[in-house]
Order: structure tokens, then sequence, then C-alpha cells
């Protein structure tokens, strides 16, 4: 039989585990929300954590909480920033819209901490109080949506960009190390003209270095706290310094550039800040997932597809076919590509539902946008290491496709004009003629002017990959 204490809230008497630091809101979340299995993600915990943190620290230099209070709160928020008491937040993403249920579950829980801290025990008669004290000067208007941009930022800064970079910088390595081996071209799925393999990469490579600056550029929006704003963006109950201070104490120890937003109407009414960072990531979905369809489909066969690149066999591809080896790595990010992209939806629709003072989509938001990162971040890693980094050409192949190519007769256009040069490769093609062979049965021009006109070295133009 579970032990069990009594707690109280404005609603009246709860029981609550004994063992649990949580307290009665926790708890009638717990019994309201019994709804499917996602939990608040840990970096939006922690990221609470470092809000109470630093709202602790100043409201005890603005001399609104006792020291030793603040010094109680602030090491049981280190405590949960370390790992401990990862089981005292169980509350689904689906509660209420402002968060205010996963607010007021780490008010309890670091309440209770700082009790015992300071020698107290936890409930009822505790030492500190989660709302006069660890929910000083704040409002889970405010809080939740500034933990929001914290985790959002944090991921960003510390997983995802620094996955893209790496990914940008090997294929970048291959393209200017492919970047002599001509290979045919490719346009609605049929032969066009030559370019090098490496031209092709450096494609890949702009697209990746576009991502970031786009990411990049999303990143002051969600520095933006709406801390201080308190229930609907007036600061009513805050001293008129707590905003600044304690965005600027949130930069400091999180070494991010976060600031006060300037607008706490816009910051606590719109969840604008995330769904453009957001679209970022949804437009570097869309760049992954070309690229990975383009890496397959150069990748196909290994016999009887283009195969003009082989990438590393990583595992047995088929439970009833001996030797099939399949672009594995590929399909995985082509998959959190399309989770990407409907997240994306999701996360538009919860920005655009909000209504006046308040959004109040913010968990189903919160929990997306970390998905993605999640997702984006991972996926790009093991696309990297497992993929992209062994990627290698197959000369053979790509010298026997690009001679092949009736497209070549391109570079006839300026010699014998646009019209003989397509009844030199239509012949070709109907009579399975060489291009040449074509050329010369038609008395269009000799083997040499041939030679001399049709080399494909010659046709990839002076558009190289930067270094």
């Amino acid at each position: 039989m579970v032990t069990v204490r009594r707690e109280k809230d404005s609603m009246g008497a709860i029981e609550v585990p004994a063992d649990k630091l949580w307290g009665a809101q926790t708890q009638r979340s717990l019994e309201h929300f019994r709804i499917s299995t996602e939990k608040m993600p840990v970096s939006l915990i922690h990221a609470l954590a470092l809000t109470k943190r630093a709202a602790a620290k100043v409201n005890q230099d603005l001399g609104l909480l006792a020291a030793e209070k603040a010094s109680a709160i602030i090491q049981a928020a280190d405590e949960v920033l370390a790992g401990k008491h990862a089981d005292e937040f169980p509350l689904a993403i689906w509660q209420t819209g402002s968060g205010t249920q996963s607010n007021m579950n780490i008010n309890e829980v670091l309440a209770n901490r700082a009790s015992e801290i300071l020698g107290g025990v936890r409930g009822m008669e505790r030492k500190v109080h989660p709302n006069d004290d660890v929910n000083k000067s704040q409002s889970s208007n405010d809080v939740f949506p500034t933990a929001m941009h914290v985790a959002a930022l944090l991921a960003l800064r510390e997983h995802l960009i620094p996955q893209l970079s790496a990914l940008t910088d090997t294929l970048r390595d291959k393209s200017h190390a492919f970047a002599d081996i001509v290979k045919i071209g490719r346009t609605h799925l049929q032969d066009a003209t030559p370019l090098t393999l490496g031209q092709e990469i450096s494609g890949w490579v702009a697209m990746l270095e576009h991502n970031l600056r786009h990411i990049e550029h999303s990143l002051p929006h969600v520095a933006e706290l709406a801390l201080g704003g308190t229930s609907v963006g007036t600061g009513l109950n805050t001293h008129p310094e707590y905003a600044r201070r304690v965005a600027e104490e949130l930069a400091t120890i999180t070494a991010a550039p976060f600031v006060t937003a300037p607008n706490k109407f816009e910051a606590l009414a719109t969840c604008d800040a995330l769904v453009q960072a957001h679209g970022a990531l949804k437009g570097l979905a869309t760049s992954l997932m070309k690229i990975a369809n383009d890496v397959r489909w150069l990748a196909s066969g290994p016999r009887c597809g283009i195969g003009e690149i082989a990438i590393p066999e990583n595992e047995p591809g088929s439970s009833i076919m001996p030797g099939k080896v399949n672009p594995t790595q590929c399909e995985a990010v082509t998959m959190l590509c399309c989770q990407v992209m409907g997240n994306d939806v999701a996360i538009n629709m919860g920005g655009a539902s909000g209504n006046f003072e308040l959004n109040v989509y913010r968990p189903m938001v919160i929990h997306n946008f970390l998905q993605t990162v999640r997702l984006l971040a991972d996926g790009m890693e093991s696309f990297n290491k497992h993929c992209a980094s062994g990627i290698a050409p197959n000369r053979e192949r790509i010298t026997q496709l690009l001679n092949e190519s009736l497209m070549l007769v391109t570079a006839l256009n300026t010699h014998i004009g646009y019209d003989k040069a397509a009844e030199i490769a239509k012949k070709a093609h109907k009579e399975g003629l060489t291009l040449k062979a074509s050329a010369v049965a038609l008395g269009y021009l000799s083997d040499a002017e041939f030679d001399a006109w049709v080399r494909p070295e010659l046709m990839v133009g002076s558009m190289t990959p930067g270094r």
C-alpha cells in the first residue's frame, strides 16, 4: 500500500504519495490528464529549473526573497539540472495549454526540496512556498514561454547546429575531392548535359549553408524572453528591474544571448518566434530529404540501377534475398523529414490558434519543436557517420553512362544547329547507334569534327565549387 500525505491547494485537500516531492496541483494533473504517453521533455524541465534558478537569484538581489530561501531554491534547481529527481516530473504534454500544471510541478518540487535543504519537511509544513517563494514575480504565462525559448535555443545551439555544420563539412570535402569527375547530369529523371560530381554535391553543400543561415537568423527572436510579463504582459507584481535582470541572469548561467522581450504582449500572446524558427527547420528537412533521395538514386543498383556512387554497406537488407543491402540511412532521413514536416503543420496551427493575451497551445508546440531538433540532429549525425562520409565514386560506371548519353549532342548546337543535332540524337536512339555514327551517317560532320566538338570535359562550364 502506497503511503500518502495530504496536501491542500485552492481546490481543497488531496492525497499525494509521501515519497514524492510534487504537491497538490501536480497530483490533480496526474489524475485528470491520463492521456497518451508523451511527457514533458527533459530539456524543457531543465529550462524550467534554469528559469526558477535565475528568478530566485534576481529576487534575492532585489531584496524580495530571503537569502536562505533563495539559496535553497537555487540548490534544489541545480539538483534537477544535475539529473536528480527525474521521476518527479511525470506530467503529460496534453494538459492545460499554458503549461500551468508543469510550472506548478517545478514550483512544488523545488519548494519541497528547498524546505528539506533548510531542515524542514515536504508538504503543508514546508519552509518554502511554491507560489509565494519559488514563483515569486512570475506567472505560468511568462514562465512557460520563457522555458520554451530557453530549451529551444539551447537545443539548436548545442545539438542541431553542430551536426548541421559537420555534415556540411563532410559534403564540402566530397565536393572538392570529386571536382574532376565528369558525369552525366539529369533533369526530369532523364539524361541531361554533363557536370562534375563535385559540382553536383556542391549544390547540396550550398543548400545546407543556406539552411544554417536561415536557422541562425531565427535565433535572436527565440532569445527574447517573456519573463517579467506575468499574467497578460503588463508586468503586474514585478519589480521595475526584474525583467531585464532575470534575462541577464539566464544569459549568464547559460552563456546564451538571452534578452528580455521588448514587447511582453507579443511574447505571451504568440508562439511566433518558434513558428518562424521551426519554419527554418522545415526548410532544412526539405533539403535533407532531397539530398538523401539523390544519394540513394545515385547509389541504386548495384547492377541494374544508376550506380554512379557507392555508399557504406551497414547491415543486411532483406530477410529473403541473400546479399541484398539497402540505403537505410537515406530511408531513415527521409522518414524523419516527413515527421518534421508534420510537426511544422501542428506548430503552425498551434501558433495561429491563440486568443487575445495568451497562446494556449504551448506544450504541444514545444514538444514538437524539441522533437524536430532531436530528429534532425540525430539524423544528420547518423547520416554523416554511416553514409555521407563513405560516399565513393564508381568511375567506371560514371564513364559508361556518360559516353552512352545522347544529350552530349547538345555540344553540337552551336556548330550545326538545334534541328540537325536533334536529328542525330533521334536517329542514334532509334537505330541503336552511337552519336558519332549517327552524325557521320547523316553527313552532318566527320569523325574528326565530332571528336573535336563533343568533349564532355569541356561541357561542364566554369561553375566550380568554392572553397
